[in-house]
């Protein structure tokens, strides 16, 4: 255990020089500078850096000094912004920080900071393109020191790699994120696109979502949302984001959108178009070999990864993408093999436009080239982002540091390239690749496992799925839609047409002849009338009273109401209406209908009931009482043409002729009653004529 300690303690302090002496190489090469004692973690890039007290943010030493040189393009200037500050001194006699325009004798004070918990919140503007930042401390007992950011003037958005997520209350907001927050340790929980919990350091998971480089800095645009249950731990351009709980709110960035597969995992790539320097084979116990392909470099494919047959730096695994793509990240992962932990830790990336002249990947405004940082077991996903993007087709993964044995699946990420814009890299040309030809290890040792190879299965196309199933969902929608009109318009105009092809009908009439059909109308017991209105007939109150008749419940045929047809029972709906006064007769016995409604006679009833029209009984109610003696019954036999008329129309369709009845029909050998007097049929005009004659 104490050995593994030691090698785990041995490996973070050979990772931590590495990264000081890049920054120091990389800023003496600039013309930037540090010197002293008292110099912390510290990264001075071309536009923006970072720049802290020693052992940041635990207490720094006694009697320590230091001084950083920042330079930037000519006619331009700096500001400065305090991300932290906790120097203890109340006189700032023996401990401080000091920030100067200029470098060297003739630099000029700006101002002079110290305290403990001293919050400086504005921006500290140079005059010139050159500043001086000095750090003197003394004897002290507590205080964390401090960490300054910088950029040029064109940045005044500038923020510092300990401002998180929920120190900014707006939904969307633009910030630029100094260069050097790698080298500040910092609190990250999520991944991109799920989204990064508030508490999160926004710069720091911005180099974490790959949308800003940690040696360059870059503007960021976030968008603030609701929070989720729990956030993911991943690593991804050498920051490891952590687990974390839920949250009020998240934040995400925008990107450009150049983040796709580009078709390993899905089967776009072939087979084919994956080759390598070597391939590990050898035969299992029972004679069955097994060989670690290229084709198994698949991410998140089950089945044996690729694996190389020599250990060594002259490894590499290759991919033809067929023409050129934009690529922006590559994901990598280890064996997923329990029973082979193999995988890559650290890898160069090499990439060409004819598969002859080879790149490797440099980040912008550097002269060495990028390693990444692979793996860290064999299982779990890693993550880096190139920035600037490549252009490429062919692309090259070279393994330089692994554990046990070369072996890794992977996926490129990235989209088609503008067609007009130009290239945004262009990098330095290498020497062409002497990688020896394709070798296969033929191992005799028979290692004591089972085989797990699978084949991979087919390949898939989705671009033609994504083009064709929108196109013909709306064809079958567009169908449908015009189908269901066409069936509306043709219920619509059925539903239209009135009872015995009449074309105009009355609402109003509708719903009174409707109301004839009710069931309470038609009991038994109910002594259903119809009444008409006297609103249009007093013009004939002063005719000359004509005779009621009067007879039993005889059985009519139901008249036409508003165009409607209905059947009813046996009983009339024109049954007379007993009045409070029997011996009481309209002068008028013809009461007129509203003008507006049209009633017509239906056709006869069958022959098992009455058999011929409906006489007119006109309601008595408020009219003087007919002249005769009580009891008497008048009998009419014609109703005469005039103002007023009940009927317009008659049988035959035709309106305008007046219809008459004829006189009562008896039976033979039968003395009939004014009580059972039943009338005839009215005539129309053709046949009276024809019995006149």
């Amino acid at each position: 255990m104490a050995m593994s300690g030691m090698v785990t303690a041995g490996r973070g302090g050979a990772r931590l020089l590495l990264v000081s002496t890049l920054a120091v190489i990389f800023s003496a090469r600039a013309g930037r500078a540090q010197k002293g004692d008292a110099c912390g973690d510290t990264l001075l890039g071309p536009s923006s850096g970072t720049l802290s007290s020693i052992n940041y943010p635990q207490t720094y030493p006694n009697h320590t000094v230091c001084e950083w040189e920042l330079r930037v393009s000519p006619g331009r200037r700096i500001h400065l912004k305090f991300g932290d500050f906790d120097i203890e001194d109340w006189d700032c006699h023996f401990s401080y920080l000091r920030i100067y325009n200029g470098i060297g004798p003739g630099r000029a004070e700006i101002a002079k900071y110290c305290g403990l918990g001293l919050q400086i919140p504005e921006l500290i503007l140079s005059s010139g393109s050159e500043v001086t930042v000095q750090f003197m401390s003394g004897t002290h007992r507590s205080g964390r020191g401090f960490l300054l950011s910088y950029s040029t003037t064109e940045h005044s958005d500038l923020i510092t790699c300990l401002d998180k997520g929920i120190h900014f209350t707006e939904a969307e907001f633009s910030k630029y994120c100094p260069a050097g927050c790698l080298t500040i340790s910092g609190e990250v929980s999520g991944t991109i696109p799920h989204g990064y919990r508030d508490s999160s350091s926004v710069c720091l998971a911005g180099i974490h979502a790959g949308v800003v480089s940690n040696t360059l800095g870059g503007q960021i645009s976030v968008v603030s949302s609701k929070g989720i249950p729990h956030y993911e731990s991943t690593l991804a351009n050498n920051v490891t984001s952590t687990f974390g709980p839920l949250s009020n709110s998240l934040f995400t960035f925008k990107t450009s959108g150049c983040y796709g597969t580009l078709g390993l995992e899905s089967g776009v790539v072939r087979s084919s178009q994956i080759t390598s320097s070597s391939v590990w084979e050898w035969s299992e116990e029972n004679g069955q070999p097994s060989v670690w392909q290229p084709s198994g470099a698949r991410l998140k494919r089950p089945g044996l990864p690729w694996a190389a047959a020599h250990s060594d730096q002259h490894q590499w695994l290759q991919l033809d993408l067929k023409k050129r793509k934009r690529i922006t990240g590559i994901i990598t992962t280890g064996s997923t093999l329990m029973e082979y932990q193999f995988f890559v830790s650290a890898y160069r990336v090499q990439y060409s436009q004819d598969g002859q002249l080879w790149y490797v990947f440099r980040e912008a405004d550097a002269d060495q080239d990028k390693i990444f940082q692979g793996n860290i077991n064999y299982l779990h996903e890693v993550r880096n982002n190139f920035i600037p993007p490549m252009e490429a087709r062919y692309v090259r993964v070279s393994p330089t540091q692994w554990h046990q044995r070369i072996a890794l699946k992977m996926e490129l990420l990235g989209c088609q390239p503008p067609a007009l814009l130009p290239r945004t890299f262009q990098p330095r040309p290498t020497k062409l690749s002497t990688d020896p030809p394709l070798q296969r290890d033929k191992a005799t040792f028979t290692p004591d496992i089972r085989n797990t190879t699978m084949t991979p299965s087919g390949n898939n196309s989705v671009a033609l799925a994504a083009v064709l199933v929108p196109a013909l969902v709306t064809g079958l929608t567009c169908l449908l839609l015009t189908l269901l009109c066409t069936w509306h318009c043709k219920t619509r105009k059925k539903s239209a047409k009135g009872a015995y092809g009449l074309v105009h009908w009355d609402r109003a009439g509708l719903w009174k002849g409707m109301k004839q059909f009710f069931p309470a109308k038609m009991s038994e017991g109910d002594d259903s009338f119809v009444r008409y209105s006297h609103s249009d007939a007093n013009h004939a109150r002063s005719r000359k009273a004509v005779p009621v008749v009067q007879a039993e419940s005889a059985e009519y045929a139901q008249p036409l109401v508003g165009g409607m047809v209905g059947t009813l029972g046996q009983r009339s709906t024109f049954k007379p209406e007993e009045g409070s006064d029997p011996a009481y007769a309209d002068p008028d016995p013809y009461d007129a209908p509203l003008t507006e409604i049209y009633h017509a006679y239906a056709q006869p009833l069958p022959a098992s009931g009455a058999e011929y029209a409906t006489p007119i009984v006109v309601d008595m109610a408020g009219h003087p009482a007919p002249s005769g003696p009580l009891g008497q019954v008048s009998v009419s036999t014609f109703k005469r043409c005039g103002p007023g008329p009940l009927l317009t129309r008659t049988d035959s369709g035709q309106s305008g002729s007046c219809a008459q009845y004829d006189t009562p029909k008896t039976t033979p050998g039968q003395t009939q009653s004014t009580e059972d007097l039943v009338y005839q049929v009215p005539l129309n005009g053709a046949q009276k004529a024809r019995e006149d004659s």
